[in-house]
């Protein structure tokens, strides 16, 4: 039996970092709110008591960045200067300018419609590079194990730091999941590592008996432990200084927290604060459909799609599948089937995916895929029979 372990984390809403993703896509919501059309790219740095924002923006959208900042910080639970970090009373400061016309051009007129004259052609890709979408049998949400447990984890200390269960839990916190796997499968969970801030009048052995009976115990099925699961509570012993107070945050630097926790390759771009004619956001949420359709159509127990476009340029340069041997067909033929059934060209992402409206801070926190709660229409497996039928039509 060939054994493996594979080990991905996840971080908490309170992370310095989430804390920027938060407030970057909380700002082109709103941007998304008032106008549609709105081009952006917000980046957020944060540190003690203090909040940058900055990056570039085409809209005629009219909002209070400042307030959208505090806004967000206060619903992560930093409202006390005592945690760390407060939104009421954090310096806020602002510097936007508006989108290069060099970039511009290539997004609002392709290439390709100089030519064609096809509405889909219209839209430029807004920057050139690769992007990678996947999915697998693994777990119901058709995500890779290790990353969904980790994000279970951090959702559910968030959960009983809100509700109260463990009330002094602050909102900085990190968790990591190691999947042990026998001939590919899941067969066991090898270790478990939780780290959570907290106040600094309770006993360390406190917080490691609650975050194990309220926050390990309640999201880790039992049948996949035993008695040689490792538990790691607070390794540290301890943990009060957190959030920015703890360490500065910068928007996209959690990058594969955000999509697959490593499971497959990452082409480097971030996602937060981006609009959608950004492919290395709006195209790896269609890469994801893609593969998510794959294989709960049943064509695949594994699907990998990488994408490369180049700016300015509305179709991509490569597509490529890749099933790592578990489709029920030739990886030529199932890419011939994505192919006919999805469009990948930016302004069908955008259309398909419904990507004008926001909807964008619900993804900045456990993960941007398998978030089957959420609405988002990447998740969505509605075209399981469209490729079914079109792989009929090239099997030899």
């Amino acid at each position: 039996m060939k054994k493996r372990l594979f080990t991905s984390e996840s971080v908490t809403e309170g992370h310095p970092d989430k804390v920027c993703d938060k407030i970057s896509d909380s700002i082109l919501d709103a941007l998304l709110l008032q106008d549609p059309m709105s081009r952006v790219a917000v980046e957020t740095c944060c540190n003690t008591g203090f909040a940058l924002v900055t990056g570039e923006i085409t809209s005629s959208a009219k909002v209070d960045y400042e307030a959208i900042v505090r806004k967000a910080v206060l619903e992560i639970g930093y409202d006390d200067e005592e945690k760390g970090f407060d939104g009421n009373t954090c310096e806020v400061m602002v510097r936007l300018d508006k989108q290069s016309a060099d970039i511009a051009m290539g997004v609002d007129s392709s290439m390709e419609s100089k030519v064609t004259g096809d509405d889909y052609d219209k839209t430029g890709a807004g920057d050139q590079g690769m992007v990678f979408g996947y999915a697998c049998n693994e777990t119901p949400q058709l995500m890779p194990a290790p990353i969904t447990y980790a994000h279970a984890l951090t959702k559910r200390l968030a959960f009983v730091r809100k509700q109260g269960i463990l009330g002094y839990l602050r909102p900085d916190g990190k968790a990591q999941v190691t999947v042990e796997y026998e001939d590919d499968k899941v067969a066991r969970i090898a270790a478990v590592v939780v780290s959570t801030q907290h106040s600094a009048d309770v006993d360390i052995e406190k917080v490691r008996e609650d975050v194990r009976k309220h926050v390990i115990d309640a999201v880790i099925p039992a049948e996949l432990t035993d008695a040689d699961t490792k538990y790691y509570i607070n390794p540290t012993g301890r943990f009060v200084i957190g959030g920015p107070h703890g360490d500065s945050g910068l928007t996209g630097r959690k990058i594969i927290v955000d999509s697959y926790g490593g499971y497959c390759p990452h082409g480097g771009g971030a996602f937060s604060g981006k609009d959608s004619t950004k492919v290395d956001r709006s195209a790896c949420y269609m890469a994801r459909y893609v593969c998510k359709n794959v294989v709960a159509a049943g064509l695949a127990d594994k699907c990998q799609l990488d994408i490369a476009y180049a700016i300015g340029v509305a179709k991509p340069v490569a597509v490529q599948i890749n099933t790592f041997g578990t489709g029920k067909y030739d990886d030529e033929v199932i890419a011939k089937a994505v192919s006919e059934v999805f469009d990948l060209r930016p302004k069908a992402i955008i259309d398909t995916l419904d990507l004008r409206r926001p909807q964008f801070a619900l993804t900045t926190n456990y993960g941007h895929f398998g978030r089957e709660d959420c609405g988002f229409r990447w998740e969505m497996t509605d075209k399981t029979e469209a490729l079914a039928a079109a792989v009929k039509k090239y099997i030899r």
